[in-house]
């Protein structure tokens, strides 16, 4: 029979059957293909996949701009030795000597430079200091000064409003309230040596230490430099307190 004998209905089916054959034969070819795809590349495929999976599940981390900018790193803070060397060099600056007439005469007595309050503070000897003396300081230089204020155990000589005095560390004082026993303190002989010991009793009016040597009058620091008292004892190591110093300094000028 010619096709083109066929009618509508013959050609639809004919067309139906034709389309069906081809699918089968289509599924047919396809699984055998895979079936015949190398090893190596069905796993290097589900690397792929398995890989591709893990790095979108891996959550991103967000760097924050401003915490990622290098900060300057802060300061080491000084150790004991350096904490040491400079109190007494502050002790040193502060250290004077005090001279009845001229500095071409023996020195009569030490005292501690108190730069905030423009004095030096001393300790009232036996037989009494003079109303009028020349100060000695540690850059070489020496003022004219007269006692301003005085008691049985401290003194305090005072300069002219117009005398240009020399800068040195500032002399902060501490109360006694503030120490405690076994706190190190340092200070100098009359040699200008230094001296370590510790505090061993605190009192009212006096401070007990383990250092010797240190002549009447000169400062006694603690590590920050600052002033405990001043020496009252040169044999003993006993110290007057800061408290009293601050007293007499707070106390009215006589008129």
């Amino acid at each position: 029979m010619d096709i083109e004998d066929l009618s509508k209905a013959q050609l639809l089916l004919l067309t139906v059957m034709v389309n069906f054959v081809v699918s089968i034969a289509t599924g047919i070819l396809t699984v055998s293909l895979l079936d015949k795809v190398p090893i190596q590349v069905s796993q290097g495929v589900d690397r792929i996949v398995e890989h591709t999976i893990q790095t979108i599940a891996t959550p991103i981390q967000v760097v924050n701009p401003i915490k990622s900018i290098t900060s300057p790193a802060a300061p080491a803070a000084p150790d004991t030795e350096q904490l040491m060397t400079t109190a007494v060099g502050n002790d040193a600056a502060r250290t004077v000597l005090i001279y009845r007439d001229s500095t071409s005469t023996p020195a009569i007595a030490f005292g501690t430079y108190l730069p905030k309050s423009r004095a030096v503070v001393t300790v009232t000897t036996a037989g009494g200091l003079p109303k009028e003396a020349v100060i000695a300081f540690s850059d070489g230089s020496a003022l004219k000064a007269s006692i301003s204020k005085s008691t049985g155990t401290l003194s305090i000589y005072g300069f002219a409003d117009e005398a240009s005095l020399p800068v040195v560390p500032d002399a902060v004082l501490v109360a006694s309230s503030k120490l405690k026993q076994g706190q190190t303190v340092l200070a100098l002989t009359k040699d200008s040596a230094a001296l370590t010991g510790i505090i061993s009793k605190v009192s009212a009016t006096s401070i007990d230490t383990t250092i010797s040597g240190v002549p009447v009058g000169g400062g006694v620091v603690d590590l920050s430099g600052h002033v405990i008292g001043i020496s009252g004892n040169a044999t003993t190591g006993l110290i007057i307190p800061a408290d009293a110093i601050i007293a007499l300094l707070q106390a009215p000028t006589p008129k």
